[in-house]
């Protein structure tokens, strides 16, 4: 009988258990308040200790069996540490757990783009990659598994992988490039939390609630049904960021834009929606955390030569970048090789993970003397004859003045003229192109890597690419 009332009285017990991404071989940010959670019976009463403070943190258990606690993290080391959880009768470890810095990876299928490539989309260097020297205490990449789900999901699905040979292949590439200089650079564990869906739109990672205020999708489950599965609206949001939201991070580095090509129109206002979702979800301070994206890639949208749409998309981008706090982009415009035309995945990854390591480093780590400023365009005119275009962020020049690529120039709706050659003196932050295009026939126009697939190869002297640019003289 004794036997009997003790199974039963174990039996009301829930099993005592961590919610992903912690578990063991996780990376906690540093010198924060950071989140551990897990289940229990509803009221369970748990004690969470960690090993580098020995402090006992206490909390209950919710309604729904779900306990949270915010532990205080040392500063960044190579040291692997334990945290003890008791609670419910029962104990667990979570062990080998690192303090690093911990930053947030999403967006669509070129920031999925694992290092060892999708089929016929190859990441440059792959071999090189693999056969480095382990990281597994440098660099970690929990991902979860890309899922869609109609209502909200609670517990997310990954694990935490270590950067070896082994491992380093399935890595998000774009993420894995930018730890990768990021721990080069800071000499601390980097933490990736990825959770990309190849594809998906802007609109898949905004909760349903937020798109019935837009009012510009049909959400019905009928409509949704028939989109293209990578398409559909909030599901993606659901599946692979609830489950995820409230862990604590450092910061967000985005990789999308492509499946919104043509929706440029709507693209800042849910963008920077989402933006503020996103810090709201992980975050109790407004702008806290930076938002850092990338430029979608040259590719051939459409048959037409001359469609604004990508570039559009591209423009919106930078828009938002320069109108939401704490954000900003890189450029690609140049990272792309003539033959990838038709290729939505470009091979070179590592300088895209590094340009955004590198936004963060100026940004977030007070590394000054890394320069993040992409020369933009600010006008263009005419000045005795003489075609100007005057740019921002040039402080010491430009990396060529001959043989350039993609840039034209027009008057009214006249035919574009290529421009090989410019002048630049340091100093005036302005170029002058070299042509023998009459200045007649109505207002300037000057564009640069302007369309599909126009990259460019202008540079200012610290090695940064121009953003590409279609302005019309005042």
């Amino acid at each position: 009988m004794f036997c009997i009332m003790l199974g039963v009285c174990i039996s009301a017990y829930a099993e005592l258990s961590v919610k992903q991404p912690c578990s063991d071989g996780m990376v906690l940010q540093q010198n924060t308040e950071a989140t551990v959670w897990g289940h229990a019976s509803a009221g369970a009463r748990i004690t969470v200790c960690p090993s580098w403070s020995k402090t006992k943190y206490k909390t209950e258990a919710d309604e729904n069996g779900v306990w949270t606690v915010k532990v205080s993290t040392p500063s960044a080391s190579y040291t692997c540490h334990s945290i003890k959880i008791t609670g419910d009768r029962q104990k667990l470890v979570i062990s080998d757990v690192l303090i690093g810095e911990v930053w947030f990876a999403g967006g669509q299928s070129n920031m999925q783009m694992p290092v060892r490539g999708f089929h016929n989309c190859p990441c440059e260097g792959y071999m090189d990659i693999v056969c480095q020297a382990p990281a597994r205490d440098r660099i970690r990449m929990y991902t979860e598994p890309t899922t869609q789900s109609y209502e909200p999901v609670s517990d997310g699905k990954g694990f935490w992988r270590k950067a070896d040979c082994n491992s380093v292949a399935d890595m998000s590439a774009t993420a894995y490039f930018f730890a990768r200089e990021m721990n080069k650079m800071l000499e601390v564990p980097i933490g990736i939390v990825a959770n990309p869906y190849g594809g998906s739109r802007v609109e898949s990672w905004l909760p349903k609630a937020t798109l019935e205020a837009f009012g510009t999708e049909d959400l019905s489950p009928a409509a949704i049904d028939r989109r293209t599965a990578w398409e559909r609206p909030y599901l993606m949001y659901n599946a692979m960021l609830n489950p995820l939201k409230g862990y604590t991070i450092k910061g967000f580095i985005w990789y999308q834009g492509c499946s919104n090509v043509g929706k440029h129109d709507e693209f800042v206002e849910h963008m920077t929606e989402m933006i503020r979702q996103w810090r709201s979800d992980f975050s109790d301070e407004a702008a806290a955390l930076p938002f850092y994206m990338v430029e979608i890639a040259p590719y051939q949208y459409s048959s037409d030569p001359e469609s604004p749409y990508s570039a559009l998309l591209r423009q919106a981008q930078h828009e938002v970048a320069a109108t939401v706090a704490n954000c900003g982009i890189i450029v690609t415009n140049d990272l792309v090789y003539d033959y990838e035309l038709r290729n939505i995945h470009p091979c070179r990854k590592q300088p895209v993970g590094e340009r955004l390591a590198r936004l963060a480093l100026n940004r977030d780590y007070g590394m000054a003397s890394i320069f993040c400023q992409y020369p933009h365009a600010l006008k263009a005119y005419v000045e005795n004859g003489r075609i100007f275009v005057e740019f921002d962020n040039c402080p010491e020049g430009i990396g060529r003045i001959d043989g350039i690529r993609t840039l034209e120039v027009r008057f009214g709706d006249g035919q574009w003229s290529e421009v090989t050659s410019c002048n630049f003196n340091v100093g005036e932050r302005r170029m002058e192109l070299i042509t023998d295009l009459p200045s007649s026939g109505g207002k300037l126009q000057v564009r640069y890597g302007w369309g599909d697939f126009r990259p460019g190869n202008l540079f200012n002297n610290q090695g940064l690419p121009f953003v590409p640019f279609c302005i019309c003289e005042e």
